[in-house]
């Protein structure tokens, strides 16, 4: 069996550099940006050997991946895990949209 990979969607891109621009903005310097990006990528790092340590979903096959205070929407196949969405979770949960 050929080794997963992450791929991030097009949503996922947009929340993610929305995130990053933001610190980057509010601090005047991208470092906290550069942290919380490494942050992301070393606990995606963990879905490659356990998939399944995220929370489940009310979506079948989307977990939930909780890193400081943000989830990553996650869905697991046979060939990458794909990330759907990053949600701040101090932002109101009815605007949440996972895919």
């Amino acid at each position: 069996m050929a080794k997963r990979k992450i791929a991030w969607s097009h949503r996922a891109n947009i929340k993610l550099f929305e995130i990053l621009d933001f610190y980057a903005e509010k601090n005047k310097s991208a470092t906290y940006s550069k942290k919380l990006y490494k942050k992301f990528k070393k606990e995606l790092s963990l879905l490659l050997k356990q998939p399944e340590i995220g929370t489940k979903t009310n979506l079948e096959s989307v977990r939930g991946l909780i890193v400081e205070e943000y989830i990553l929407f996650y869905e697991v196949t046979s060939e990458m895990i794909i990330v759907h969405s990053v949600w701040d979770c101090r932002q109101n949960p009815d605007d949440m949209r996972i895919i």
